[in-house]
């Protein structure tokens, strides 16, 4: 089956995380993707799991991309560049607002000559504004927008911020930019016009906090002593169940035996219930703690309670529904083999899974120049 964005031909000016996630995603519905590297390489490539000096992180985030190694800063290299770009359909970059301007590739430069050019640009804090010049990664903005004093909020008897390393911002991010790019996609195909798409990692973890964005707004009851969703205790370890509707707890009532919650005003009504949630997690506890995790969940599952271990990523790596879904790729890389996970999503009528190699870096830089019309001496330049 052909891909969706066959013959779409992307130039990825993006590096760590947010950007090149996007640019993924576009290679894997079919795009050529064109990753333009310095001389030293993107910085991801150094780190680690390393095999050989080639990284699985970077590969996670670049398979399937080719990749161009180009100084921009010199003038073969910007030559080199706009060869490139007459050529392109979109452009992907995450610079810190300014940077492209003064290589001369910005979007209000280039669509001068390019009107059907789609741009995107992805930021801390968005292109324009006071804040928009700071320095940004994700953890900085996990902070800034109020996620981490959000999530610490649901954290009993903790007064202190957690520690960050899973990157949420750069990979949520890269999410809404893949979806807007798609979106102006799709407008140019009705009007023959490009645009400009400034992506803000702030705004995007913003969208993260819905509940606390409308109660930093109104008043909110207040919450309860013990969170909602968290872990529950068995003999043996811990589950986190959701109980979200009536039809939920109700199942829960069953699943614990105890229908007398059904009639006690602590817990008949959601408002009563979400008050006193510590009351009925303790009584349920005292159901949990007899029976392991195993049988915790064989008995919420039968009564259709919404219920899960906690898992590893490596235990979860090893879930056979992931296998049924053919959730991962094996790609090759300098380093040999590794698993890469394919885009969380199906589509019936293309394929949307990721690349099975990665480039070295420059591996792709004389065959792209070529087919984009620079000579034999004017890419032999590129290295002078």
């Amino acid at each position: 089956m052909a891909r969706a964005f066959d013959n779409l031909r992307i130039i990825d000016f993006t590096t760590t995380i947010a950007g090149p996630h996007c640019t993924r995603l576009l290679a894997d519905l079919g795009a050529e993707v064109i990753k333009i590297e310095t001389p030293d390489g993107d910085m991801m490539r150094s780190r680690p799991p390393l095999r050989d000096g080639a990284s699985t992180m970077f590969g996670q985030l670049n398979t399937g991309k080719k990749s161009v190694a180009l100084d921009l800063k010199s003038e073969p290299g910007r030559a080199a560049l706009s060869k490139l770009i007459e050529k392109a359909d979109v452009i992907v970059e995450n610079y810190r607002p300014g940077v492209t301007k003064r290589l001369g590739i910005d979007y209000e430069t280039l669509s001068q000559n390019r009107n059907d050019l789609i741009y995107c640009s992805i930021s801390g804090y968005g292109q324009s504004g006071p804040s928009s010049s700071l320095a940004a990664y994700a953890p900085v903005i996990h902070a800034a927008s109020g996620y981490d004093m959000a999530h610490l909020n649901y954290q009993p008897d903790r007064d202190r911020p957690d520690y960050c390393g899973i990157y949420i911002a750069d990979v949520l991010a890269g999410t809404y930019a893949f979806g807007a790019i798609n979106a102006a996609i799709a407008q140019r195909r009705q009007s023959g016009s490009g645009q400009s798409i400034d992506v803000s990692m702030l705004e995007a973890m913003l969208s993260l906090t819905l509940l606390e964005v409308q109660a930093a707004q109104f008043d909110m009851p207040p919450q309860p002593s013990r969170p909602l969703f968290g872990p529950v205790e068995t003999s043996d370890g811990y589950i986190n169940i959701a109980v979200a509707s009536e039809r939920t707890f109700e199942a829960l009532a069953k699943a614990a035996g105890r229908l007398d919650w059904f009639e006690d005003p602590r817990f008949k009504n959601y408002p009563d219930r979400r008050a006193n949630w510590g009351a009925l997690m303790d009584e349920f506890e005292n159901w949990s703690r007899t029976v392991s995790n195993s049988e915790c969940l064989s008995i919420l599952t039968e009564n259709q309670v919404p219920a899960a271990a906690y898992r590893t990523v490596r235990e979860a790596m090893t879930d056979p529904q992931l296998a049924h879904r053919n959730a991962f790729q094996t790609v090759q890389d300098d380093g040999g083999t590794f698993q890469a996970l394919n885009a969380p999503f199906r589509m019936s009528g293309t394929p949307s899974s990721t690349g099975d190699h990665v480039a070295g870096l420059g591996r792709d830089t004389i065959d792209v120049l070529s087919s984009a019309g620079l000579t034999t001496d004017e890419i032999a330049a590129l290295s002078g």
